[in-house]
């Protein structure tokens, strides 16, 4: 996985970020294809996903790639792998190759999101405000249950990755961050809460 290059000093929750309604935000079209990854290849050091490779993924599943505009330009684009069960283990069993992903890791049209790898993230000046709407697109119901992992491969990355409350996991992939969706997060017990519980078990005596 590869992040973008820019500032982004604003903390927020990626689930919490602001929808920018300078930036549009849509699945991308076929025709898109080349120009994103020649983007990703401007912006990103050491990317190594072509156009033929975006290509495949995206006739597999086109909501995987999305393209930021702005007053009609392109100024970014977002790519993910939407893994199954077996692409959430192999991940963090460090067993899947990331940048041509075998296809039976990959969650099909009739099966659940395990897990969302960000596999690219590309964008200049203000595309990166598209951020929000990609996260608002991430949560449809075929996504909602799958928390999101990205490695981020610069110091802009590391800082959008901590901004927007991913944190690094222990796994057998090297450096890899997630961000537990919100609705998957333990509440929080409440010190009231717990002198209440004891006070009802010493009733109980």
């Amino acid at each position: 996985m590869s992040m973008e290059r820019g500032s982004f000093a604003a903390r927020h929750d990626f689930d919490a970020l602001p929808l920018s309604p300078e930036v549009d935000v849509r699945c991308a079209q076929f025709s898109e294809i080349a120009a994103l990854s020649e983007m990703a290849y401007r912006l990103v050091p050491g990317v190594q996903i072509g156009a033929v490779e975006l290509a495949r993924y995206f006739t597999l599943d086109p909501q995987s790639i999305l393209t930021f505009s702005r007053k009609g330009r392109l100024v970014g684009g977002m790519a993910f792998l939407f893994l199954n069960d077996r692409g959430h283990d192999a991940l963090l069993l460090d067993e899947i190759c990331l940048t041509a992903p075998e296809t039976r890791y990959l969650a099909s049209a009739n099966e659940d999101v395990a897990a969302i790898y960000i596999w690219a993230i590309a964008a200049t000046g203000r595309g990166i405000a598209g951020l929000g709407k990609a996260a608002a697109h991430l949560r449809q119901i075929r996504f909602r249950s799958a928390d999101c992992y990205a490695q981020p491969s610069t110091v802009a990355g590391r800082e959008i990755m901590k901004a927007t409350g991913f944190t690094p996991v222990p796994s057998f992939q090297p450096d890899l961050w997630c961000y537990e969706r919100p609705w998957h997060r333990q509440p929080m017990r409440m010190p009231g809460a717990i002198i209440q519980a004891r006070s009802f078990a010493d009733a109980r005596h």
